[in-house]
This record gives structure tokens, C-alpha cells and sequence, in this order.
């Protein structure tokens, strides 16, 4: 990746390393990009420059300063906290603890679902590499029962439920749906996020079970079958999060995010759909990082970028279609296992800088995730860390307050030009950009470039701070030898499983297996000729088919992927 360099600006491109380039890296952003001392109307930004182009007002194309002319003068970001542990039981409890906390605020507050690792993998609970792993780092769903219990006594058409799951995401959100219905709630009344984003599966996380081409094609299914069928929902979140958890810079995360994103509507297009009825409901998920200012700007950048690529590449019409709606949830790679009581002004100042930047939802991390699963206490602490920050610090009362800044308004443009750079080079990979090209990233995952990129990356940010060039507080600067950690962990007893595992086995006892293998068949069926499968999927849950056996099904025609020839 060459170094990219915006007009009228000092600041440098991608890669730089401040220590080899001899630079002082105090003056480096964890990106990489190297900072003059100040700013000032000497050297304007090229937005400057062209403000009714680049910037605008809030609400305005190309969105910069905001989607929308009030910003959060009229309507909070969401409050949203990731929830999931233990049993179904156990998270519905923890669900209404957050509701209840979150009473009274003037936010509208959503519940973001954590699913263990056997369910992501798309495992039922009695597989056997499930062992030792159901309901340790989320909650453990594996029927339609499951998800009644989840979600029961909870209002889900007036709530909106967000489900972090990729891989197996098209199951999962049958299962909910399939309970909807049984609960005789219209679908056209749920609100919520399905995460389904396979591509960044494959640059950094590693949930994945079908191969790259299958798996977006299942992506397709959803965003179809939403379109037609459940109008308030977002069918995919395009995540830059476990990108950027997996080590990337901040341009790095913002380039493959929003390329990932373009790489859904192509499939889309390709498909026949019309972009102004499915790219409405698209939605994004970013991290902020502890870089204050580099966090703002990749949001503001991220909304021009998407807003250009929707309205002039794609030709969208519907200004709905061109708005970058975003969560954003603090960094918890950020987040130390020394002082963890540091972990809150961290989460606090990520979350200042998601709102600063115009988020529309916000999760803020619990100051004890690196050492266990959040406690009531560290969830109501990082929960009121956004209360305070709506209510009391006045950040609400102007949007875009920081629009105009020369400093603020290079960073947005520098950002902005080193992320085009990569997604120009991801276009060469499939041939050039849309329609000309096909797959860019597609191709690019089976050559191993995200994770080259990636690697690199985090590589280069470990060498800053075992030099001592990047300080975090507590861990390799001002430590405390006689830190002590008097703080609370939850953890999940192994009878957890026990019980999962037995009602799993008496669910498929009391069955009818007739049914069942009807509703499989159908789904292998559907996945065989190229047909959208949420219907059979849908019908599977209905006929009290496990997670497990619907995602086998579609593995027998699909295959399962163990990675590229370069991994």
C-alpha cells in the first residue's frame, strides 16, 4: 500500500511507522498518520475548501456533519448492551435488569443478544466440540424453545433486539421469527439488527462455516426475505468491530467495512433487487478505539464515502438509501486486565467520541470483560457511563460540534482518501470497480489479503508499545507492583450445560422426526436449486428442527470451508 497524502495536508498515509521514519511518534496516530502541531487557516482542508460539496449542513448530502438537521437534539442514540450468558433463562433475566435500569431514560434502549460459542459455530449443545464451551461466553440456543425462553415476558415488537451471530445468522433469525409468529406478533412490527456480516468473519474472527460464496449468497437470502417480509428490521450489520478488535488501524477498518458493505449490494444488484428497496435497512457496526479524534473522523468520513458510493456508483435515489446508519460499540481490545478500574475513563472518552462522531446506537463496554463475563454492577456502570453522557456533559446540545475544525476537517479528508485507496486496490481484485468488476472481496479473502493487511498492522502496534512508544496506562507505564484486584467475576457453573444438553435430548425425544426430516429436505432442497432458503428455514424452526441440523443441511450442499490456500 503506497503512502496516500490529501491536498494542502502534512498528514501521512497508511503504514507509516514514526519511529523508523524518524518522527517523533508522539506525533503518530494509532493509524499511523503523522500529525502536524496545529492547524490552522494557513493550509485548509480540501473540504474547506468545497464545504457545500464535501461538508455541507447536518442532514445534507453527503452527510458528514450527521444524518439528520437536529442530531441528537431530537432523538438519543440508542442505548444498547450486549447481553448473554449461561441459559436462556439466565439472559432473559439479564435483559429485564438492563431494561429496567435503562427506565425512564429518554434514549430508546435495545437488547443485543451474545450467543456462546458452540451456537455461532453452529453447533447444537450435545455436539461433541461443544463440550466445555455451552453458555461460557454467551447463551446457548439451540431450538425454538430456546428462543421463547429468551426472549420471554419481553415485548419484541416494541423492543428493539439486536443478535450478534454471523455464520449461522439466516437460522438463528428463522428461530426468532418462526417464534414470533408462534407468539402471533406480526412481523412487519419487529425492530431489530441481525449481524450477518460472513465477509469480516473471514478477515479476522473465523466464524465461519460455509465458503465465501455460498455464505454471501445467504446474506442475499436475508436481505431479500426482509425487504419483502419484515420492513423494520436491518438484515445485515456490516461490522468493522472484530476487524479493527483484530488489529487493524482505523483507515484499515474503515476501507474493508465499507467495502465489505458494497460487496452485499453488488450481490444484491446482481440478484435483480432494486437498491432503494433493500439499502434502507442496511446498517453498520464500528469500533472507537482510544485515538480520540481518529475515531470521530472515520464516522464522519465513513458517511461521505458511503453516501458518494451509493448515490453516484450504485445510482440510488431514495436519500434513505444513501444514509451510513452506524453502531458502535467501545473497544474492548482496548480494555487491560491491569487496573481495571482504568477501563471506565477509557470507555468513557470511546463513547464521547462515538457520539462526537454521530453514532445512532452505542454499546459501551463493562470495565471487567478481560477478566470475565460483566458483572450487574459493571454492566449498570457502563450503562449509566452513556446516561452521563447524554444528560449531563451537553455534547447533545449542538450537532457536529466539532464540523469546521481545521484539524477535524484533515483527519475527515485524509481518512476519507486513504480508505478509497484501499477499496480502488480490493476493486482491482475483482476485476475493477462495479459494474465492470465482480467479487473484489471475495477474491481478495481466497488470496489472503485482508489478513496479511490486518496482521501487519497489529504487528506494527505491539512493536510501539514494547518500545514504549505508544504508553497504556497501567501496563507498560505508571504500573502499580502491589495492584490487587478485589473485583467480582461471574462465572458460569458447568450445570449450565447439563441442563442444556438434557433438554435438548428430551425436546428431540417428543418430536415428530417425520417432520423434521421434511423440513430438512427442504432446506437441502432450496440450497440445491439456488432458491432463497429463509422460507425452509423458517419452516424448519417451525418443525422443531435444532440449529445444528439446519446449518448441516445446508453444509451438505454448500460444504464446509476450513480456509484458503494462503491461510
Amino acid at each position: 500500500m503506497s503512502t496516500t497524502q490529501t491536498s494542502n495536508s502534512s498528514i501521512s498515509g497508511p503504514g507509516i511507522d514514526g519511529r523508523h521514519a524518524g518522527i517523533d511518534p508522539h506525533a503518530v496516530t494509532i493509524s499511523g498518520i503523522v500529525l502536524d502541531p496545529s492547524y490552522g487557516p494557513e493550509s485548509p482542508s480540501e473540504s474547506l475548501q468545497h464545504f457545500s460539496r464535501d461538508i455541507a449542513a447536518p442532514g445534507q448530502y453527503p452527510f458528514t456533519r450527521g444524518l439528520f438537521p437536529e442530531g441528537y437534539r431530537s432523538r438519543l442514540w440508542t442505548m444498547r448492551q450486549f447481553a448473554g450468558f449461561g441459559s436462556a433463562e439466565d439472559t432473559n433475566k439479564r435483559f429485564k435488569y438492563l431494561l429496567s435500569a435503562a427506565e425512564g431514560t429518554k434514549a430508546n434502549t435495545g437488547l443485543s443478544t451474545a450467543f456462546d460459542l458452540p451456537t455461532l459455530m453452529g453447533r447444537d449443545s450435545d455436539d461433541a466440540l461443544s463440550v466445555g464451551e455451552v453458555g461460557k461466553c454467551g447463551v446457548a440456543i439451540d431450538t425454538i424453545e430456546d428462543m421463547h425462553r429468551l426472549y420471554a415476558d419481553i415485548p419484541i415488537n416494541h423492543v428493539t433486539v439486536s443478535q450478534t451471530i454471523n455464520g449461522p445468522g439466516a437460522v438463528i433469525w428463522a428461530m426468532y421469527l418462526a417464534m414470533a409468529k408462534q407468539r402471533g406478533i406480526s412481523w412487519d412490527t419487529l425492530g431489530g439488527t441481525l449481524q450477518n456480516d460472513i465477509l469480516k468473519e473471514f478477515h479476522s474472527q473465523n466464524e465461519f462455516i460455509y465458503p465465501p460464496e455460498p455464505s454471501v449468497k445467504l446474506v442475499v437470502d436475508t436481505i431479500e426475505f426482509q425487504t419483502q417480509y419484515v420492513p423494520r428490521w436491518n438484515s445485515v450489520s456490516i461490522s468493522g468491530y472484530h476487524i479493527r478488535e483484530a488489529g487493524s488501524t482505523a483507515t484499515q477498518e474503515l476501507a474493508f467495512t465499507l467495502r465489505d458493505g458494497m460487496e452485499y449490494v453488488e450481490a444484491c444488484l446482481e440478484r435483480g433487487m432494486d437498491i432503494d428497496a433493500f439499502a434502507p435497512r442496511l446498517s453498520f457496526f464500528f469500533n472507537s478505539h482510544n485515538e480520540f479524534f481518529e475515531e470521530i473522523c472515520k464516522l464522519r468520513a465513513a458517511r461521505r464515502i458511503w453516501a458518494r458510493m451509493m448515490r453516484e456508483r450504485y445510482g440510488a435515489k431514495n436519500e434513505r438509501s444513501w444514509f451510513m446508519k452506524t453502531h458502535v460499540q467501545t473497544a474492548g481490545c482496548s480494555l487491560t486486565e491491569q487496573q481495571p478500574m482504568n477501563n471506565i475513563v477509557r470507555v468513557a472518552y470511546q463513547a464521547m467520541a462515538a457520539v462526537m462522531g454521530g453514532c445512532q446506537s452505542l454499546h459501551t463496554d463493562s470495565m471487567d470483560e478481560t477478566l470475565g463475563l460483566p458483572t450487574e454492577q459493571a454492566v449498570k456502570v457502563a450503562l449509566r457511563t452513556q446516561q452521563i453522557l447524554a444528560h449531563e456533559t451537553g455534547v447533545t446540545r449542538v450537532v457536529d460540534p466539532l464540523g469546521g475544525s481545521w484539524f477535524v476537517e484533515q483527519l475527515t479528508d485524509t481518512m476519507e482518501a486513504e480508505a478509497l485507496t484501499y477499496i480502488a486496490e480490493i476493486d482491482e481484485m475483482g476485476g475493477g470497480a462495479w459494474p465492470k468488476g465482480r467479487a473484489g472481496v471475495v477474491n481478495g479473502i481466497n488470496k489472503g489479503y485482508f489478513r496479511r493487511q490486518i496482521a501487519e498492522a497489529s504487528y506494527r502496534f505491539s512493536e510501539e508499545c514494547e518500545a514504549g512508544d505508544r504508553l497504556v496506562v497501567g501496563v507498560n507505564a505508571y504500573r502499580d507492583e502491589n495492584e490487587t484486584r478485589d473485583i467480582e467475576i461471574l462465572s458460569i457453573s458447568h450445570d449450565v450445560e447439563v441442563v442444556q444438553v438434557e433438554r435438548l435430548t428430551e425436546f428431540k425425544n417428543r418430536r415428530d422426526d417425520g417432520g423434521v426430516n421434511k423440513a430438512l429436505d427442504a432446506i437441502r432442497s432450496a440450497a440445491r436449486k439456488g432458491e432463497n432458503v429463509m422460507p425452509a428455514l423458517v419452516d424448519g424452526a417451525l418443525a422443531n428442527c435444532t440449529l445444528g441440523e439446519m446449518v448441516q443441511a445446508m453444509a451438505d450442499i454448500y460444504g464446509r470451508y476450513t480456509g484458503g490456500p494462503e491461510w
